[in-house]
């Protein structure tokens, strides 16, 4: 009797030890978190690419504005501390957040498989997908993507992007021009030198806004579904975990349909951003 009551004794120490260890693990990755770092330093760094209207642009005062900028500007308020913009070339964004020149991306950035291997991304703050700018002499024989799918077509897109992943992938037959930004892209279909434009719907309706209507001929049905969402370092679900429930907070505040109804569905802070 006195040999089992040692067992179980040894067993409690074991498991209380054991306990103690993974608390103490736990402890020690909650100290290692970004949002640690964030909290202790003041400042919440944001990375993005200024020019993706309506997410991140640069107004006629040369401030940063858009819908992720807002939604930023609301992240560090509920954290406490200063928002610092880290405007950032597209390319290098995410070698950017690795070596730890910000603390996350908020530029619009589409949920990819090969983006998640080297990210983790929180949940999606707005599901957007590619459409369509075509050239107004294609009015009525082209409706769709599929239409798009020969040669003798020209389709322009942004290099690196899901645009022009969308073209390769569901319009291989055609005739794909890349370009550095999406402005001149889709002014290459404005100018008659493309047929159409392929991207996503945010920026197309602005364009067209900018544009006038009687230029281009949209079709506004994505054919393609691709999530929007915030991306961190790996191995920090502290600041995923604060994230998700920051985004589940202001969806339903109130916050978000208010930065959500200024950006995406008007056009009246066009006149203020810079051309």
């Amino acid at each position: 009797m006195k040999r089992w009551s040692m067992v179980v004794g040894l067993v409690v120490v074991f498991v209380g030890a054991m306990a103690w260890h993974g608390w103490t693990a736990d402890i020690e990755l909650a100290k290692k978190s970004t949002l640690e770092e964030i909290l202790k330093r003041g400042e919440l760094r944001v990375g993005f690419e200024a020019g993706y209207m309506p997410f991140e642009m640069t107004d006629k005062k040369g401030n940063f504005v858009g819908f992720d900028i807002d939604m930023a500007k609301e992240m560090a308020k509920a954290m406490g501390v200063k928002f610092v913009p880290v405007n950032t070339a597209w390319d290098g964004i995410i070698p950017s957040l690795i070596t730890g020149k910000f603390d996350i991306i908020m530029s619009g950035m589409t949920v990819t498989q090969e983006r998640n291997l080297k990210v983790n991304f929180a949940d999606p703050y707005i599901i957007v997908g590619q459409t369509i700018l075509l050239n107004k002499r294609h009015e009525g024989s082209v409706a769709s993507y599929k239409d798009l799918n020969d040669p003798k077509y020209i389709v322009t897109s942004k290099l690196g992007t899901t645009g022009e992943q969308a073209v390769k992938r569901l319009i291989p037959k055609c005739t794909y021009k890349s370009f550095e930004t999406e402005t001149e892209a889709a002014l290459e279909v404005v100018n008659g030198k493309a047929d159409a434009f392929v991207y996503d719907l945010p920026f197309c309706v602005v364009f067209l806004a900018q544009q006038g209507a009687g230029k281009l001929v949209f079709l506004d049905k994505p054919f393609t579904y691709e999530p929007l969402a915030w991306a961190i370092n790996k191995g920090d679900p502290d600041f995923l975990n604060w994230l998700n429930n920051f985004l589940r907070q202001v969806k339903n505040d109130g916050r978000y349909d208010q930065i959500y109804n200024k950006w995406i569905k008007s056009t009246e802070w066009i006149q203020d951003v810079a051309q």
